[in-house]
């Protein structure tokens, strides 16, 4: 068995635990979701504007609730994700809320394998690449899937935020902002629920952007755009601070927290 496919089996274990937790999480707000709230940010609607009638493609889904969201607003999605309970649930939430989505387990890199269409739109959000070892493969299966004239975009925590250990309550910057070696981190509780006793064993790869923008450039995309923000919509690091735009943001924003990219395929 290939090194990677050692990472790959323990981080999907570690989400397969994540799912059951984050279903129960204030964070996810399960309940208000299936009563109609929906999960999808700000940057990614105002990016995507109306997808009525679209195929769209959401890479790294979770348990669906945003490919479940986007469909709620008309677009004909498929989710796929590497946890099988994450996709069970997801399939499950579908069923349960009479929508047309579909979810296929499988690894992201893997998904020209398993799906065959081409999309309007690939999406995908927030705390994704970091599990990948090389975004190369991945910007070419994000081509391999996108129709002519279609649209990538992506809602991602900026590099920076990565190279920080925050484990020990104060952020400590200690990993490379290019750092090729795997990084391994095993603690209790999860971002959505820090209080959790599941123990979180998880393997996970920097990529700055500059390897971002050369995966999808490389692989025939044309960059649109590439924008940095200093507020992320997630309360998920220590001591952030509400903004009046209801986001949140380090004290002293020295360092952005959020970038988003949108592409096309020509």
């Amino acid at each position: 068995m290939d090194t990677h496919a050692v990472y790959f089996n323990a981080n999907k274990a570690t989400w397969n635990d994540k799912v059951k937790v984050h279903a129960k999480s204030d964070m996810y707000h399960l309940d208000a979701f299936k009563k109609g709230k929906s999960s999808l940010m700000p940057y990614e609607l105002e990016a995507l504007g109306s997808v009525k009638g679209k195929a769209l493609l959401h890479l790294q889904c979770h348990f669906g609730q945003d490919t479940l969201s986007w469909s709620r607003l008309g677009a004909k999605c498929t989710g796929i994700d590497l946890s099988d309970e994450g996709i069970r649930l997801a399939q499950s939430l579908n069923a349960e809320l009479n929508l047309d989505a579909e979810f296929v387990c499988c690894n992201v890199l893997n998904t020209s394998s398993f799906i065959k269409d081409t999309f309007d739109i690939v999406f995908t959000s927030y705390g994704v690449i970091g599990w990948l070892p090389d975004l190369k493969p991945w910007g070419q299966m994000i081509a391999e899937r996108l129709k002519k004239g279609g649209t990538f975009f992506m809602a991602e925590f900026h590099p920076i935020v990565w190279m920080f250990d925050y484990l020990e309550g104060k952020p400590v910057m200690k990993y490379g902002y290019m750092q090729d070696e795997v990084i391994y981190e095993e603690y209790e509780g999860t971002y959505a629920n820090q209080e959790s006793k599941m123990v979180s064993k998880e393997y996970g790869w920097n990529h700055g952007l500059g390897e971002v923008v050369s995966a999808l450039t490389e692989a025939g995309l044309h960059i649109e755009y590439l924008k940095e923000y200093d507020e992320s919509p997630y309360d998920v690091l220590p001591n952030l601070e509400k903004t009046a735009s209801g986001m949140y943001a380090t004290k002293d924003k020295l360092y952005p927290l959020i970038f988003t990219l949108k592409a096309v395929k020509l």
